[in-house]
């Protein structure tokens, strides 16, 4: 048992009902995930992300869950989920799942109790009162796609309760003690099933002001109770947070050591793209510098794209102006005021250096890395789709009917096929990569290959390097073992810096865009082509 493995993690999301679809009812299912794993595994693939499969009205993509003990019949049943656990145990792979328990469906058993009686136990499930309260239309989370309050009449209980979201998704009361045994009881379900952790979906609204919600004491108890208990119920288990906040509240969710195992990292996300809109290094270079160091205990996850719009809330209006300018400068472009709903390859006008430069990017940075469907082969996104659905279209396996995603007739799909233009699947698919030496599929695999090998990515203290360059970022990552060094070119154009490393002729190159000369211990000089990226390894520890 390894019980920091997530440290070395390579995982990789997907929503199991666009991934395949063994029984041609058009829709992906959970046998169809696990035909695919094999290819998973074959990428380097070592821990899964699952999108919500509960049963649900799926008015939400799943999130506004109807029972916590039952899959989506669509996908199958739970003796498909065990068969998909033992198999994925079988090549190596660990399966994390989300746990959205911020709020539940307004169909869910615990509602419909609610609302019938003011004396039910479930009444205090979720949060209630008799007038309106007044409060601000910015506290919506929909992103204006519903108008009004955080507060929605129910006829039946003749009282107003509390959404964060969608009306639909009432909030829980998670200060209710009841409340989070009924959560400890959801996870233990699912850790017995054989899941490796859970996704804690809108970590930090979970404890926003809602009403007159007392937690009594430090609301962020609950999130130790939480560790506390996955960790009594399978020792190796994490929680992995949704918060996205400023890097100085980072550390109230880790706690010391006690509350989330992993976070992901929005704010680094943020300033990546305002740095691959510059062409510069610097904006990035500086979130890293805000970013603070974690425990051997700890970890962030860095990502690209996800699987909602790309929110640059983290920056500045005049930031997002320059992003959108950059990559979505056309109004359905772009999604909420504040977001892209495109994915990276169209964003980067499908610019094979700049791709990779992006990808070795999430290789290397302090983290562990998450990639979204699809990103392995340079999918696109389909603009005709409503909202975040636009990067959500089913993957695609094959130049086949339907992309090989599924035999049902186009009309029955899911989702939306991309069958014109350059991110079609008869152009853009894992059959044709997998037998192309030089596919994106296959660098991608490369690259995770020497991410695994060289752990020293994943562990020890981090550290931003200056190159006297804006266009070049160079960080290193210094552990027991030995220093990870990256160095990207954000840049279209060749350059060279100077570096000052201590026993240089302890440095060795070990990944790049090309096979560059060996590092001259003498000059200490780095070249970098144009969106060019070199990674070098030092055994002993240096800076």
């Amino acid at each position: 048992m390894n019980k920091y493995w997530y440290k070395n993690a390579v995982i990789y999301c997907l929503d199991v009902e666009t991934f395949k679809d063994s029984n041609g009812d058009g829709i992906g299912d959970f046998q169809g995930l696990t035909n695919g794993l094999t290819y998973l595994s074959s990428l380097g693939v070592n821990c899964l992300w699952l999108m919500p499969f509960f049963d649900s009205p799926n008015k939400d993509n799943g999130y506004d869950v109807r029972d916590y003990y039952k899959v989506d019949p669509r996908l199958g049943d739970l003796g498909h989920f065990a068969q998909l656990i033992d198999a994925a145990d079988e090549v190596g792979i660990r399966i994390l799942i989300d746990l959205a328990v911020n709020h539940t469906s307004t169909e869910h058993t615990w509602f419909q109790e609610a609302r019938k009686n003011k004396n039910s136990k479930y009444r205090n499930f979720y949060i209630w009162v008799d007038e309106k309260p007044e409060d601000r239309e910015e506290n919506i989370m929909s992103g204006g796609e519903e108008d009004g309050s955080n507060w929605e009449w129910d006829e039946e209980a003749g009282a107003y309760y509390f959404h964060t979201f969608y009306t639909h998704q009432p909030d829980l009361n998670i200060s209710n003690e009841n409340v989070q045994e009924e959560i400890f009881r959801i996870m233990q379900f699912w850790l017995k099933m054989g899941v490796s952790g859970f996704r804690i979906d809108a970590a930090p609204h979970m404890f926003n002001k809602k009403g007159k919600v007392d937690f009594c004491k430090d609301p962020h108890s609950v999130f130790r109770h939480f560790r506390e208990f996955v960790e009594t119920q399978k020792e190796d288990a994490i929680l992995l947070a949704e918060v996205d906040l400023p890097p100085d509240e980072y550390e109230n969710f880790f706690g010391d050591e006690d509350e989330m195992h992993m976070l992901f990292n929005f704010y680094v996300n943020n300033y990546m793209f305002l740095s691959f809109a510059r062409k510069e290094a610097t904006p990035l270079a500086d979130a890293l510098k805000k970013i603070p160091q974690i425990s051997e205990k700890e970890q962030m996850a860095i990502f690209v794209r996800n699987h909602d719009e790309l929110n640059l809330s983290k920056l500045s209006n005049e930031e997002q102006q320059e992003v959108f300018q950059a990559f979505a400068p056309k109004k359905n472009m772009q999604i909420f005021g504040r977001g892209i709903r495109r994915r990276l390859a169209s964003m980067l006008d499908n610019d094979r250096k700049r791709i990779e430069m992006a990808y070795s990017l999430l290789f290397t940075l302090p983290g562990t890395p998450v990639i979204r469907y699809g990103q392995e082969i340079g999918m696109g996104e389909d603009l005709s789709m409503e909202g975040r659905s636009s990067v959500r279209t089913v993957m695609q396996w094959s130049n086949d009917k339907n992309g090989g995603f599924s035999d049902a007739p186009e009309d029955q799909l899911i989702r939306n096929t991309i069958s014109e233009g350059d991110f079609s699947y008869k152009k853009i698919n894992v059959h044709d990569q997998h037998r192309d030496h030089d596919s994106l599929l296959n660098w991608m695999a490369h690259a995770i290959k020497f991410r695994k090998e060289f752990r020293e990515f994943g562990w020890g203290d981090y550290v931003v390097m200056d190159t006297g360059n804006k266009s070049v970022l160079a960080h290193c990552r210094n552990s027991d073992k030995g220093t990870a060094i990256a160095f990207h070119n954000f840049s279209d154009e060749e350059v060279m810096v100077k570096t000052k490393f201590e026993n240089p002729e302890e440095i060795v190159d070990i990944f790049g865009d090309e096979r560059y000369k060996a590092f001259d211990s003498d000059s200490q000089e780095i070249k970098l082509n144009p969106y060019g990226y070199r990674w070098l390894h030092k055994r002993k520890r240096f800076l």
